[in-house]
C-alpha cells in the first residue's frame, strides 16, 4: 500500500503536467516515509517544433533536492515515477546514489532501465539499483491515453510510442 500512496502523489505531479498541456509525467522522491522533492514534465507544450528534452520530471525533482530541507540521504530514498524513466533520468538516479527506482507505466520506446549494466563501466555497473514496475499503471495509462487522444497534442505524435499507448485501450 505504501508504493501506492506515493504512486498517487507522483500521479498527482502528473496531472498537473497534463493540465497544463505537458507530457504526463510526474516524479516524487520519498525518504522516511515523506516526500522530499517532486517534479512534473516541462517543456512539451512548446509551439514549434523543438521541445525541451532536459526537463523531465525525474531531473527537476533530482534538482529540486538542492533545496531540500531534509538531509538527503541516497541510500535511504525511493525515486516513484509515472512512467519508466529514460537513459538520461536513469542515469542521473543512478548517479544521484538512490537505489531504488518504483514506475507505474513503462516506455517501451525511450524506457531505459532495461539498459544492461552489468556490460557498462564500474560506476554504473556496481550500482546496485532496485526496479520495480507497474505500480498503478492502468492510472498512468490513462494519462498517456487522454494526452495521446488530444488534438492540440504534438509531443511524440505518430511515434511508437503513441501507438503502442492507444493500442492498451483498444
Amino acid at each position: 500500500m505504501e508504493h501506492e500512496f506515493f504512486m498517487e502523489m507522483a500521479l498527482q505531479q502528473a496531472e498537473t503536467a497534463f493540465e497544463n498541456g505537458e507530457f504526463p509525467v510526474g516524479c516524487v522522491i520519498v525518504q522516511a516515509g515523506k516526500v522530499i522533492a517532486a517534479g512534473a514534465r516541462q517543456g512539451t507544450c512548446i509551439d514549434n517544433d523543438f521541445f525541451n528534452e532536459i526537463d523531465h520530471a525525474e531531473i527537476r525533482a533530482l534538482k529540486s533536492l538542492e533545496t531540500c530541507a531534509r538531509e538527503f540521504k541516497p541510500g535511504k530514498a525511493v525515486l516513484y515515477c509515472t512512467m519508466e524513466p529514460c537513459l538520461m533520468c536513469f542515469g542521473a538516479i543512478i548517479l544521484s546514489g538512490i537505489k531504488k527506482i518504483i514506475f507505474a507505466y513503462e516506455d517501451p520506446m525511450g524506457g531505459g532501465t532495461c539498459c544492461d549494466l552489468a556490460a557498462m563501466t564500474p560506476l554504473y555497473r556496481d550500482a546496485k539499483i532496485e526496479v520495480i514496475s507497474g505500480v498503478l499503471r492502468e492510472k498512468s495509462l490513462d494519462l498517456f491515453y487522454n494526452f495521446f487522444n488530444k488534438e492540440t497534442n504534438l509531443y511524440w505524435k505518430h511515434s511508437f510510442l503513441e501507438a503502442y499507448t492507444l493500442e492498451q485501450k483498444e
